[in-house]
């Protein structure tokens, strides 16, 4: 009696994988994701920022606020041990520190000067003058260097948990 239940499971199962259907595909890729690698988390970018209008929003950040975005830019520079972190043009001799989310993925070592979008969380950071001149005394500066340190440095950050590197 088992046997004989179980050859008719067996035959049922059989039955039913040989019926074929042809399922055709109903999405294709879009050309435009396909002319990109992705790396870290996968994200949508309908209408990323271009760097432009990234550098204008960065502008009007104040230390503490965060913007969650994506922007299009090309790669200025990006570690060269590990690919770590970048750093993207914003234009007029402007760029942000790029890191990536819990150190997740990295980018190849020679993908300086690709174009690239960014998804993750946009911030600024504000180092304070007598901090500068504190790590500049460190640095066995001169004193007329540390005199000279007058501003804060405000730094361009971005925490990304997704890239798309053009191939």
């Amino acid at each position: 009696m088992k046997k004989l239940f179980l050859a008719s499971i067996l035959m049922a199962s059989f039955l039913a994988s040989c019926k074929s259907e042809k399922k055709e595909a109903t999405t294709t890729p879009k050309p435009a994701e396909t002319a990109y690698v992705s790396f870290g988390e996968e994200f949508t970018a309908n209408a990323p920022l271009t760097k432009e209008n990234m550098r204008a929003k960065f502008e009007n950040l104040q230390s503490g606020d965060t913007l969650a975005v994506s922007f299009t830019s090309t790669i200025n520079d990006v570690c060269q041990k590990k690919g770590c972190w970048m750093k993207l043009d914003l234009g007029e001799e402007k760029e942000s520190m790029v890191n990536f989310k819990d150190y997740g993925f990295f980018m190849p070592l020679n993908s300086a000067k690709s174009e690239v979008i960014v998804h993750g969380k946009a911030f600024v950071t504000v180092t304070p003058v007598a901090e500068l001149q504190h790590y500049a005394k460190d640095a066995g500066k001169s004193e007329e260097e540390i005199a000279a340190i007058t501003e804060p440095k405000y730094t361009y950050a971005f925490l990304a948990d997704g890239v798309r590197l053009k191939k």
